[in-house]
């Protein structure tokens, strides 16, 4: 599942919802990899489409106080998350990291907080939000 800030135009959350989902798959174990049930589709003319995910993608709205709200309670719960923040778009990613390496984590903007976890672990957290729309 994805939240992303609520207050960003969607060309932004698009971006940052990419980021942040091929962040979490390239930071996943083996075994975690293996329950994101990656899997090839075919079509009737067996040309396959590569590595879709069987399971759903939530995608979730919420402020950047939510998004904070969130991450600090995915990294208290062991949940594997990845986040992606204002400071991480424009220029070139040398900017991109000397910008975020100014900014302490409370004070960032965060886009978008991206987490898989089994569905009971995820609600408590999440459960206030509403969907992206």
């Amino acid at each position: 599942m994805a939240i992303v800030n609520k207050t960003i135009d969607t060309g932004k959350a698009m971006n940052a919802i990419a980021h942040s989902c091929a962040g979490l798959l390239a930071s996943a174990s083996d075994d975690l990899r293996e329950k994101m049930s990656f899997m090839d589709f075919f079509d009737r003319d067996k040309v396959a489409h590569k590595s879709i995910s069987g399971l759903s993608l939530i995608v979730l709205r919420g402020s950047n106080g939510e998004l904070k709200e969130a991450r600090r309670q995915f990294m208290e719960n062991n949940i594997h998350f990845v986040d992606f923040t204002e400071t991480m778009t424009g220029d070139t990613y040398k900017e991109q990291l000397e910008r975020t390496s100014q900014v302490s984590s409370e004070e960032l903007t965060y886009y978008c907080v991206a987490a898989f976890a089994e569905k009971d672990t995820l609600d408590p957290i999440t459960k206030r939000l509403s969907l992206w729309k």
